[in-house]
């Protein structure tokens, strides 16, 4: 009976892994990811795993076996609500969603994004919008997430008639506004930068 082909795994040891180390001790406790159990506590406390592509517990289990550009391509680092609910019930004590944060700044280091999927496009525009006003600018961040994902869905009549019913009602401006101290907010995001470049 003939043996069936091995699969040949991804070295760790890789320029990547390297890159993910270099972002994981810009947090207390990074390494900790190594003690994983693999119970499924994060992925069950996850509100937003359900519109996942891999799951928080997989992403770990893929990290370990050595597939890590998988991962930085996955939606899953994208759609992390911040919640830290899978931090709080690990009972390894590792801070999944801190780890979440450092496979994004990785991803967004090396250009890897899921395909059809422009949730980095969101996240540039809203962290372009705070470094030139300080604050958000919704209208932009919503016309750079259609034009990255649908752009024919801007001629949409519903999408139209929801944004001028927002426009009419106050809930949406049609300009930015700039907050006095931007260069505070500025010098806050240089220096978060910066941590996340060690």
């Amino acid at each position: 009976m003939p043996s069936s082909p091995r699969i040949a795994l991804p070295k760790r040891e890789s320029e990547l892994y390297s890159a993910y180390w270099d972002q994981a001790r810009t947090f207390p406790d990074g390494e900790r990811i190594r003690n994983c159990i693999q119970c499924g506590s994060c992925t069950g406390s996850c509100p937003v795993s359900h519109a996942m592509d891999v799951s928080p517990r997989q992403i770990v289990a893929l990290f370990r076996a050595g597939f890590l550009e998988d991962v930085l391509k996955s939606r899953t680092i994208w759609l992390c609500a911040s919640c830290y609910a899978c931090t709080v019930r690990c009972p390894a004590g590792i801070r999944v969603t801190d780890n979440l944060y450092a496979l994004k700044r990785l991803a967004k280091k090396r250009g890897l994004h899921p395909r059809r999927f422009p949730a980095h496009a969101m996240s540039e525009a809203f962290c372009r919008n705070l470094r030139l006003f300080g604050r958000n600018w919704e209208l932009w961040l919503g016309l750079r997430y259609y034009l990255s994902a649908a752009p024919t869905k801007l001629l949409s009549r519903d999408l139209q008639r929801f944004v001028l019913t927002l426009l009419k009602r106050k809930r949406l401006a049609l300009g930015p506004t700039r907050i006095r101290r931007v260069a505070e907010v500025r010098a806050i995001m240089d220096k978060a930068e910066s941590i996340g470049e060690v």
